[in-house]
């Protein structure tokens, strides 16, 4: 088992934790991986894979059960180094931390039911003429070691034992994470949690390691390994591209399911704004600086046809944005890029700063700011559509249907869009639903899009740039096919084929045999 914790040589190459809401160094030392460790790690998780890829369904959900046992057995030191790392509060940590273990739940469950695979089998025709039909069956495998890196918002749902980890595991694929810089302390604990895992449920060295670094170095070197099979992220569009950059130069190319963040629009149709004016106000700005607006769901960019409601609405949420206070943010690299956008969008012509929040003291603290343009300027500034990370929005005013269409149209890809409409409203509007379809990812009806629900149907995804793989998920169930692929068994011995494809199904998943979906066996 490869760590990249203080067991290495020390090196001159080191870095610390970093408490965002003082700037002051954390206890702990932690190094940036080396080339050689690196290799070491990758070496391990490819030998780890001949073994692990064949363990029994029950055998892989029984370890990721037991990694969310490990988890829950650190009690409370977890969100403590946490908030230290981070500055989010302890009890959104805490209810992280369920979230992450109730992923692994529902990809053990999933891995249990079996019928993920996708099994397909047409059974052969010999007598059929002029061409004997030959016994083809299918299901899906797992490609090989996955390299996954650590979201700085997210830092155990979408960190080392998060939703990429857990989705490549279930699918039998070792993993390789590369922890975030920003809370190496807590990268550690859970990395430690895995390893208790692994040791109980005797799974193979290499089943999964954690690399540290705080360099570029270490990421880019992970990505290009050529035994590296596929790359799980969740961060900004630059780092995302650059991933997504090296694994297509290698000379073997990877598929790189880069998560990239949104600017996600929400739109406001004139009769729900006339209904409920100050609840989606109060809503609105309540989203907007959830978790300081770093979220990459938060709601950036909302749409508001020009009215007299309009100019109630527009009251309701300067008055909520001027009560809320400044709030630490995560790192300050994340507050400082904030600010700069926030400099840059007040110098766009006729662009209004229409609500900011209440400084507060504090090294990273940032305040919301809410800006407000017409659609006209907006259509003429594309940047006002890009993402800032944090509690930033721009209310476009619109003066007309098409020029709400036209802006729809001219949206690129994003996680999510919402709207906000009577039945009426809706009944009124199919041609902007329809656009948004090939938009996003998920589309809302009257809620707002900071919360992510993990369950089977969720979809959190979209089209470039929003993801570098509009045709995958990283929340919910689908995001295991991420990391196998489809493989074909022609006119095999059934003593030979996986126990998914055998005809007496002893798995007793459910299977599409000559085009009807069964649970049945097949009589020889």
């Amino acid at each position: 088992m490869v760590y990249q914790f203080n067991l290495f040589m020390k090196t001159s190459d080191k870095f610390f934790a970093i408490n965002p809401s003082n700037d002051n160094k954390l206890e702990g030392e932690f190094y940036n991986a080396t080339k050689k460790e690196i290799d070491n790690a990758v070496l391990q998780a490819k030998n780890a894979f001949a073994i692990y890829r064949k363990k029994s369904k029950q055998q892989i959900a029984a370890f990721l059960i037991q990694i969310g046992e490990e988890i829950s057995n650190l009690g409370e030191a977890l969100p403590e180094r946490c908030h230290l790392e981070t500055g989010l509060p302890i009890a959104r940590l805490q209810g992280e931390r369920t979230r992450t273990i109730n992923q692994l739940l529902l990809f053990a469950n999933l891995v249990l039911e079996g019928s993920w695979v996708d099994a397909k089998i047409d059974t052969a025709i010999p007598d059929r003429n002029p061409v004997a039909k030959p016994d083809i069956r299918q299901l899906l495998i797992p490609i090989g070691p996955v390299a996954v890196f650590g979201a700085s918002n997210f830092p155990f749902a979408f960190s080392t034992a998060g939703g990429d980890t857990a989705s490549a595991l279930a699918s039998g694929c070792p993993v390789i994470v590369k922890g975030h810089e920003a809370h190496p302390g807590t990268s550690e604990m859970v990395a430690k949690a895995i390893k208790r895992a692994i040791d109980i449920c005797g799974m193979p060295e290499g089943t999964f390691s954690l690399l540290q670094g705080n360099s570029k170095k270490v990421g880019q070197e992970l990505v290009q390994h050529p035994e590296i099979k596929a790359v799980g992220f969740t961060g900004s569009f630059t780092g995302g591209k650059a991933l997504f950059d090296y694994a297509n130069s290698r000379p073997e190319p990877i598929p790189v399911f880069a998560e990239m963040g949104s600017t996600n629009p929400v739109f406001i149709l004139p009769e729900a704004l006339q209904n409920k004016t100050k609840e989606i106000a109060v809503g609105l700005a309540n989203s907007i600086t959830l978790g300081v607006g770093q979220f990459c769901t938060s709601p950036g960019l909302t749409f508001v046809g020009k009215s007299k409601d309009a100019d109630i609405f527009y009251q309701e949420l300067k008055q909520k944005i001027s009560e809320t206070m400044g709030v630490t943010m995560l790192t300050p690299g994340i507050k400082k890029n904030y600010e700069l956008k926030i400099d840059k969008t007040k110098s766009i012509s006729q662009v209004q700063l229409l609500s900011s929040g209440i400084e507060t003291t504090g090294s990273n603290n940032a305040i919301a700011n809410i800006f407000k343009t017409s659609i006209s300027n907006y259509l003429n500034n594309p940047e006002l559509s890009d993402e800032n990370f944090g509690p930033s929005s721009v209310i476009v005013e619109s003066d007309s249907k098409q020029a709400l269409l036209e802006a729809a149209r001219n949206l690129k890809g994003h996680l999510t869009a919402t709207i906000f409409g009577t039945p009426n409203d809706l009944k009124n509007n199919p041609e902007l639903l329809s656009i948004l379809e090939l938009k996003v990812g998920r589309v809302i009806i009257n809620n707002f899009p900071t919360g992510v629900e993990v369950c089977h149907s969720m979809v959190h995804g979209g089209p470039f740039p929003a993801t570098t793989a509009p045709n995958s998920t990283s929340v919910g169930s689908g995001a295991i096919k991420r990391f196998v692929r489809p493989i074909c068994f022609q006119d095999y011995p059934d003593d030979l084929l996986p126990d998914a494809l055998k005809n007496k199904n002893p798995q007793k998943i459910w299977r599409l045999v000559n085009g009807n979906f069964t649970q049945d066996k097949i009589e020889s």
